[in-house]
This record gives C-alpha cells, sequence and structure tokens, in this order.
C-alpha cells in the first residue's frame, strides 16, 4: 500500500531531521520503509492547496480511476479550466499524476493527513 502523508504543522527543523535520520539508517545499510510526505505549516496554508472542490477532484479520480481532465470535468460537472487548474496544482504537490496517455490518476492507496493538536497546545 502507498500511502501519502500531509503533515500540518510540523517544523522545517523536525521534517529535516525525520530526513536526515532515515539518511543515517540507509547509509549504515538498515532497511528504510519509503516515505511520502508533504508539510505544510498550518492549516491555513494546506487549505490553499487543498480545497473542498481539490479534495472532492481526488476522490472522484480515485473511485473511478485513469481519465482525461476533459472526462473528470464533466464527471464533476465543473468547467475544464477550473478542473485543469486543479488538476495542475495537485500534479506539483504529487497528489495526482499523468500516465504515458496523458490521463490523469490518483497513485496512492491512502492519503493520511496528521495535525498533532498538542503542539498547538504547547
Amino acid at each position: 500500500m502507498t500511502t501519502l502523508t500531509i503533515t500540518v504543522g510540523e517544523s522545517l527543523a523536525e521534517g529535516l531531521r525525520d530526513l536526515a535520520n532515515t539518511m543515517q539508517a540507509a547509509s549504515e545499510g538498515r532497511e528504510v520503509s519509503p516515505k511520502f510526505g508533504l508539510g505544510f505549516e498550518n492549516m491555513a496554508q494546506m487549505g490553499e492547496v487543498f480545497s473542498p472542490k481539490r479534495w472532492e477532484l481526488v476522490e472522484v479520480l480515485k473511485k473511478t480511476g485513469p481519465q482525461s481532465i476533459y472526462a473528470l470535468a464533466k464527471r464533476l460537472d465543473r468547467h475544464y479550466r477550473n478542473v485543469h487548474q486543479d488538476v495542475t496544482k495537485l500534479s506539483e504537490w504529487m497528489v495526482i499524476e499523468k500516465d504515458e496517455s496523458g490521463k490523469v490518476f490518483v497513485p496512492w492507496d491512502k492519503i493520511d493527513v496528521q495535525w498533532p493538536l498538542e503542539r498547538l497546545a504547547a
């Protein structure tokens, strides 16, 4: 199962520390599980990328499988231009991809959004 982990509220220092630990483990020959992730400073920043319409696009695309942007726009009952913009943004953030025929799809089996609230209370 491939999982995209989206973390909200993790500092850059924490992310770099995790990366350094992973690189250290790999250099020592220990087995390292691949981790695919995105990080946002706060929920407002994440909301700029993941609007409700974009979440709907991801859900529909995962449910229905690879398709052209035109077909996706028709399925969502939205204007092609708006869907194209959303596909472009989500592709930039590695949430969706295009296959060799140009159809878009969600490569993840799971998207895990983590928002550790205890950090906000500290």
